[in-house]
C-alpha cells in the first residue's frame, strides 16, 4: 500500500490590525474574504525582498485600508486550507504580526471586494473558522502580556 504524498505547507503573512475604542476596550479589525465572505485577518503571501512583517502592514493596508504601527515580533501562527483559482486547495501557515491601527483610509486598493468591521477579539474569534486563528484571539483577550505588548508597541510608535 503506498502513502499519498503530502502537499508542503506555504507559508504566508498576516496583520492582526487592532485599536483601543473610546472606552478603552480592545478592538480587532476584520475584513470579509473575496471568495466567500468569510471574516478573516488581512493577510497575503510573503513578498521578495520584503521582511514578513512589512508584507503584513502591506496587507492590512491593501485590504482594510489600516493605516498604523506593526510590529516585527509575530504572536502566534495558524493553519488553513487556501482554495486556489483552479479549484485545489493548499495548505498554508499562517505567522500573524500584530499592528496597531492608526488611521482607516476612506477608500484602499481592495474596498470594493472587501467589508471591514471592528469587533472585539472574543467576537472576532467566534467569526473565524480557523480553530487556531480562533485560539490567537481569545488569547489577545485573555492574556493581559500580549495586551500589554501591543499596548507597548503603540505607546512607543
Amino acid at each position: 500500500m503506498s502513502k499519498a504524498k503530502a502537499t508542503p505547507v506555504t507559508d504566508q503573512i498576516a496583520a492582526l490590525p487592532v485599536h483601543w475604542d473610546k472606552n478603552g476596550k480592545l478592538r480587532v479589525l476584520m475584513v470579509t474574504s473575496r471568495d466567500r465572505g468569510r471574516w478573516v485577518m488581512p493577510k497575503g503571501w510573503q513578498m521578495d525582498g520584503t521582511k514578513p512583517w512589512r508584507a503584513a502592514e502591506i496587507e492590512a493596508l491593501e485590504e482594510a485600508g489600516a493605516i498604523g504601527f506593526i510590529s516585527d515580533t509575530p504572536i502566534g501562527h495558524y493553519h488553513y486550507d487556501k482554495r486556489m483559482d483552479d479549484g485545489t486547495k493548499t495548505p498554508c501557515r499562517v505567522t500573524l504580526y500584530p499592528m496597531v491601527v492608526e488611521k482607516l483610509k476612506r477608500r484602499w486598493k481592495e474596498s470594493k471586494q472587501r467589508k471591514r468591521h471592528w469587533f472585539s477579539p472574543k467576537k472576532a474569534a467566534k467569526l473565524v473558522e480557523e480553530k487556531e486563528l480562533a485560539m490567537l484571539l481569545r488569547d489577545v483577550a485573555d492574556k493581559r502580556t500580549t495586551i500589554a505588548a501591543i499596548e507597548d508597541m503603540r505607546k512607543s510608535a
